[in-house]
């Protein structure tokens, strides 16, 4: 029989997976990786700001995000400078003034590693209904809006042709981000919760025949790589973080493993000499 402790971060866990992989989708689409990593770094802003003025961390990484994600648009309009550079700005900026914040926070026993790669495993009754709460809130907003964000998504121009409001769009995707890194950021910490967006997305992608069966592929993918990444982390007493993780890069080494076979056999065979 499970532990307590151990069937909390497979709940907490599954939570996580059910919602990042269909907003991991996006992230594809968009190829907006960089951003996920951003609004990610911005998280320990938050974290510092919270044990600050003593306020819950998930909220204050929340609106830190927000903040983040909404000074990304306003500098977009203002500067002229490529979205990934601007990216780059505010993700270590972010990043740096958080590190720096907590390091004068001299009165406040912080576990650093804890919050840069997550404690699935000290998850409490009050974060597992933080997660689904929130990730149940973020699915159903995600649900309603999912045509004007697939939409703005493959077509800007069409989807304001269409009438739809791109950016609105744009600003409720940004929202959204805000809340999954604030809800995950226990699970994965700061610096590994792109990949829990990215990982199944990707693997999804490559069985999925349609954007609504890629989301439930997705979501089914992180689920396999919380167990597997849980039950490796029991069973070799690794970090449990970032074994989730190693789970989901294994899947998508062995997704990707069969097709890179495939073009060196067929490549090898083309550049054999035929027998005389």
């Amino acid at each position: 029989m499970l532990d307590d402790f151990f069937s909390r971060a497979l709940i907490a866990g599954v939570g996580v997976a059910l919602v990042a992989g269909p907003l991991g989708c996006y992230i594809v689409w968009r190829r907006l990786a960089y951003f996920g990593d951003t609004l990610s770094h911005a998280a320990l802003l938050g974290v510092a700001l919270a044990l600050l003025f003593q306020v819950n961390i998930t909220l204050s990484v929340f609106s830190v995000s927000v903040f983040v994600s909404l000074a990304l648009v306003l500098l977009q309009r203002r500067i002229t400078l490529s979205a990934d550079a601007l990216l780059g700005l505010l993700a270590h900026s972010a990043l740096a003034v958080g590190m720096v914040a907590l390091s004068f926070m001299t009165w406040v026993r912080v576990d650093l590693m804890g919050f840069l790669f997550g404690d699935i495993l000290a998850v409490t009754p009050f974060d597992i209904a933080v997660i689904w709460g929130g990730g149940l809130f973020v699915l159903l907003i995600l649900v309603v809006f999912w045509q004007s964000l697939f939409a703005a998504t493959v077509n800007l121009e069409l989807a304001q042709a269409e009438g739809m409001k791109p950016e609105q769009a744009n600003i409720i995707f940004m929202m959204l981000m805000a809340a999954v890194i604030a809800i995950s950021m226990k699970i994965v910490g700061v610096l590994l919760i792109t990949s829990m967006l990215i990982f199944p997305a990707a693997i999804a992608r490559r069985f999925a025949s349609g954007p609504e069966q890629m989301a439930l592929i997705a979501a089914l993918v992180g689920i396999i790589a919380v167990f597997g990444g849980l039950y490796g982390s029991l069973q070799w007493d690794t970090p449990a973080g970032p074994s989730i993780v190693v789970a989901a890069s294994a899947f998508f080494i062995l997704t990707v493993l069969p097709t890179a076979s495939f073009q060196i056999l067929k490549s090898a065979r083309l550049d054999r000499p035929e027998a005389k």
